[in-house]
């Protein structure tokens, strides 16, 4: 018999309009999954397309803002080099600075400063590779802000004039800044504050931010020996992620968020469900009456909501899907990931059938003789 199936067309604009939040609430989550997953892409995005597995820094730092305090003497490179299950370790600096191109633009970088000959050197999807000792290597977002090939940023300040020589493969941000490429004993200078044509302080140029190390293929490193050996304090890969500038504040936000719609999801549809329960509650005493079991009429019940939660997070997903097309690439941090869409779909779903088969429980064990007023 299916009632619940011959409802949805009998009661088309009750279950439409339903069907609407719904749709409405999966755009919401799809619009912040693409906010996550850009915000994190535009915040460590320099730091995920590093091949390390983990950065050695300067003992009892903290942690939330690791990059910008730690201070590490470069002969830990060697120190942890030499610990097993380390197929390389090389020094790694960062800072962030500000500077102009010589056409006047303004522009903002965070300078990862790496030796040329070290694996940390990024590969180039437009010009030349690091090697030059004044060349930067520059992400390709910073094509956006005005810089070009053959450029030169004199850093505010200081006047260290440096040349645009080439663009990484691939967006590489940190703390939303555009990240530059430098040989190491260039970002030295420039952190240290030594003017152009002045010779290296000994102490500058011994001082990095990081130990930057890459595991063996397939093995895992002992941190907290290296670090009693190097005296650093070691972080895995992700977890200097939450270094980055508002990287942490950005993301538990966001997931906050994302986890209050899913409860109203549920209690939207659990409400929904509920009252339309209530106005059926003589048609379940019907089917009570003709010998449907508990079991089957809470399939009936759930399948309808199934049915209804499927078809409104379908629409919903493909509209979030069109507007996240339109602003991708638009200077907003979006960016659309299927695995992330996915998951958030099937959350809806998952958590809608939940709060309906709990309004619906109630109906399931209803005695039909009270039901159609047999007490009267």
């Amino acid at each position: 018999m299916f009632l619940a199936i011959r409802e949805l067309s009998f009661a088309r604009l009750r279950f439409a309009l339903m069907g609407a939040v719904i749709a409405l609430i999966a755009v919401l989550m799809v619009m912040l999954s693409g906010l996550s997953v850009g915000l994190v892409r535009d915040g460590v995005s320099g730091l995920q397309n590093l091949p390390v597995t983990s950065f050695a820094f300067a003992r009892n730092v903290q942690h939330d803002s690791a990059f910008s305090r730690s201070v590490v003497d470069i002969s830990a490179v060697d120190a942890w080099a030499g610990q097993p299950g380390v197929a390389q370790a090389a020094p790694f600096g960062n800072s962030l600075v500000n500077g102009r191109t010589d056409q006047g633009t303004e522009v903002d970088l965070a300078l990862f400063g790496v030796r040329p000959d070290s694996f940390l050197s990024p590969p180039v999807g437009e010009g030349d590779r690091l090697g030059a000792a004044d060349g930067i290597v520059v992400s390709p977002t910073a094509l956006d802000a005005g810089l070009r090939v053959g450029d030169t940023v004199t850093v505010a300040r200081l006047g260290t004039r440096l040349r645009v020589v080439g663009v990484t493969e691939q967006q590489d941000t940190f703390g939303h800044v555009d990240v530059a490429y430098l040989p190491l004993a260039a970002w030295q200078a420039i952190r240290s504050g030594t003017a152009p044509g002045v010779e290296l302080p000994q102490r500058a140029a011994a001082e990095i931010t990081a130990v930057a190390i890459r595991a063996d293929d397939g093995k895992s490193v002992d941190l907290a020996a290296g670090d009693a050996v190097a005296g650093t304090e070691s972080m895995t890969l992700n977890e200097s992620y939450g270094a980055s500038p508002g990287y942490t504040a950005e993301t538990t936000t966001l997931q906050l968020i994302q986890g209050f719609l899913y409860a109203i999801s549920a209690l939207v549809a659990g409400a929904f469900f509920a009252v339309w329960a209530i106005q059926r509650k003589a048609e379940v005493a019907v089917l009570r009456a003709l010998g449907a079991s508990t079991g089957w009429v809470l399939r009936d019940a759930v399948t309808q909501a199934f049915v209804l939660l499927v078809a409104a997070v379908a629409v919903g997903v493909g509209v979030g899907l069109a507007l996240g097309a339109a602003i991708t690439g638009s200077g907003i941090p979006f960016a659309l990931s299927m695995p992330s869409v996915s998951a958030a779909a099937v959350g809806l779903v998952v958590l809608g059938l939940v709060g309906a088969g709990a309004a619906v429980l109630r109906i399931t064990s209803v005695d039909p003789a009270t039901a159609l007023g047999g007490n009267r």
